[in-house]
Parts: structure tokens; C-alpha cells; sequence
């Protein structure tokens, strides 16, 4: 097992396999992961509750533009046809 699989595990994708889904699915496992270790620090006691906060605040403002970016959800209702889903 390669160390970088260990210490950042990945969760298979099983939603609707689309070049931004998986994008958007491995920067939303890696912002998890971000925020179990930062947690972890926090609860040790090796960093402040304010620190912690926001650190998470930043890494929430990189998941969004992610998402803005990646344009997750803005066609809710379109299959990759383009054709309206009943």
C-alpha cells in the first residue's frame, strides 16, 4: 500500500460518473479529510479554536469555488443529453 493511499484515503465515486462529479467528489473528500486533521489539532490542544475556525472557513471557501467553478448543480434537471429528466 502506497503511504499517500494510507494517509489520504479515497471513497469509491458511485453517483453520476461525469468528468466534474469525480472532480468535485475528490476535492470534497480531500476538504474531509482537511477538516478531520484540523479538528484533531484543535481537540489536542495544539491549535486554538479560532485558528481552527478559520482554517475551515478558508478550506469551505475553496470547496465553493470548486463547486462554482466545476458548475455543480446548476442544471439540476438536465441529464448529459442536455434533455430535461421526468
Amino acid at each position: 500500500m502506497d503511504k499517500d493511499d494510507f494517509i489520504y484515503p479515497k471513497g469509491r465515486y458511485y453517483g453520476q460518473v461525469k468528468p466534474e462529479n469525480l472532480v468535485f467528489n475528490a476535492n470534497l473528500q480531500e476538504f474531509a479529510n482537511k477538516v478531520s486533521y484540523v479538528c484533531s489539532l484543535e481537540t489536542g490542544g495544539k491549535i486554538p479554536p479560532e485558528d481552527a475556525y478559520e482554517q475551515i472557513k478558508a478550506l469551505w471557501k475553496q470547496l465553493k469555488q470548486s463547486k462554482k467553478q466545476l458548475k455543480i448543480g446548476e442544471n439540476p434537471f438536465r441529464d448529459e443529453g442536455g434533455e430535461a429528466e421526468e
